[in-house]
Formats: C-alpha cells, sequence, structure tokens
C-alpha cells in the first residue's frame, strides 16, 4: 500500500531535506510507477530550489566536483567505487589527467553537478 504526497515548491532547507530524503527512497523506481512520477518531480523540485539557491561559484570542473563531495558526504574512495577505477580517479582529482566522459556522465548524476559545468576547460598539473 503505498502513501501519496503532494509535493509543492521547495521554500526552505526543511523542505529540502524531506524532498531529498524521500528521493534517495524512491530514485529506483520502476518506470511509469507512481513513485517514478513523484521521483521525477521531485528531480525537478530539488533541482529548481538548488538552482535558486545554491548559486555555485565559478569555478574548475575539479573544484567543482570536490565542493560537491564534501556538500553530499562523500570520499574519494566513494566516487572510486562508484567509478571503478580509484587511480585514474585520483590522477583526475589532482589536476594530473582531465575528466574522461565516462566520469563526467557518471558524477553529473551521482553528485548532481550539470554536465555542462565538468565540461569546461581546465589546466592539468605537468
Amino acid at each position: 500500500m503505498s502513501q501519496t504526497v503532494q509535493w509543492f515548491l521547495i521554500e526552505g532547507e526543511e523542505e529540502y531535506l524531506r524532498a531529498t530524503r524521500r528521493y534517495e527512497e524512491v530514485k529506483h523506481a520502476a518506470k511509469n510507477s507512481e513513485m517514478h512520477k513523484e521521483k521525477l518531480l521531485l528531480a525537478h523540485l530539488i533541482s529548481t530550489y538548488e538552482s535558486k539557491e545554491w548559486d555555485l561559484p565559478a569555478v574548475d570542473p575539479i573544484a567543482t566536483i570536490k565542493i560537491r563531495m564534501e556538500a553530499f558526504g562523500y570520499k574519494a574512495s566513494d566516487l572510486a567505487k562508484a567509478y571503478g577505477d580509484k587511480g585514474t580517479l585520483s590522477k583526475v582529482l589532482n589536476y594530473q589527467r582531465a575528466l574522461p566522459l565516462s566520469m563526467i556522465r557518471k558524477f553529473s548524476k551521482m553528485l548532481r553537478i550539470p554536465a555542462d559545468m565538468l565540461i569546461q576547460e581546465y589546466a592539468l598539473k605537468v
């Protein structure tokens, strides 16, 4: 038995936290189910709130990843586990290698960073 919750525009931190907790509960919902529809609505509401409230500073893609890691409480080992290649992740986070497209796709979803922020050019350490 499912419980229907009405969602409205997110107007504060408490509502934001409630929405993100619920999103985590329904993020793997079966396509075309009521929970899937709720997930899509929550993703839109959360994104709208984050865009309005959190203006990310103009920083390079690696700094953006590190900021979001801190915001979500992730460590490099969490990202390495999600990506599957600890060595490449280490080189990327230390500015020794450019972000590969597969990492951009994975971290864009995982860290909720628009992909266009991750494809920007940045200097590598030679």
